[in-house]
């Protein structure tokens, strides 16, 4: 047996309550969050996730790693709906835009404006685990964009950085205001947004077609 086997037995895996527990932990942060903004006291998340103060310390060292792990949790789920999204639509070329349409709603499902709030000073952007995720999500919807556009039923002076924005902002919560019904207003309104994204284009975009560096320079 080699000094890497042995090691490598030697680590103890995670119990499943103990995984059970960050994932309860994880999701009771991202409802928070949405409802109260990123300050929302641990406290709090703690009796949501129904575990003790110390549990929620035990698993994250600080507020900051909780966001991080929360912003990835987000960040992993829609990607898997874009990539599932690429499933269709390779399944189907006539289907591709149906695809980007069904991804759009399911990403403003995963509460994927919720993001933007938690992006505050303080937070490292830079972080492996975040960057690992956002180059995946980034070439998810890229792809699936490309078959929409392929199948001439995307119009082509958008860019993934448009969709993005129009996503977070039409999906963007409203931390801490009482808004009934506010899901069907979003995704009324996303249905418009992606009539308009439809081939032939009816009308002359200004400016260029806004890429995610373009963004993230910004």
């Amino acid at each position: 047996m080699d000094t890497a086997t042995a090691t490598q037995r030697r680590v103890p895996r995670p119990r499943a309550d103990a995984l059970r527990n960050r994932e309860r932990i994880v999701a009771a942060a991202r409802e928070m969050f949405v409802e109260h903004g990123p300050d929302v006291p641990l406290d709090e998340v703690a009796r949501r996730a129904g575990v003790g103060n110390a549990t929620v310390y035990r698993h994250f060292a600080d507020r900051p790693e909780l966001v991080r792990k929360v912003v990835l949790s987000v960040t992993d789920r829609v990607a898997d709906h874009a990539e599932a999204g690429i499933a269709t639509a390779d399944a189907d070329p006539d289907k591709a835009f149906d695809a980007l349409r069904t991804f759009v709603h399911a990403a403003a499902d995963e509460r994927i404006g919720a993001l933007c709030p938690l992006l505050s000073e303080g937070f490292d952007p830079y972080h492996p685990e975040l960057l690992d995720g956002r180059e995946r999500l980034e070439g998810a919807i890229t792809g699936l964009m490309d078959r929409a556009r392929a199948a001439g039923q995307l119009r082509t002076d958008i860019a993934v950085g448009d969709l993005m924005v129009a996503l977070s902002q039409l999906a963007r919560p409203l931390p801490g205001t009482a808004c009934p019904g506010a899901d069907s207003f979003i995704h009324r309104h996303l249905q418009l947004f992606l009539d308009g994204l439809m081939a032939p284009a009816r009308s002359e975009l200004p400016g260029e077609a806004t890429t995610l560096e373009a963004l993230r320079q910004h």
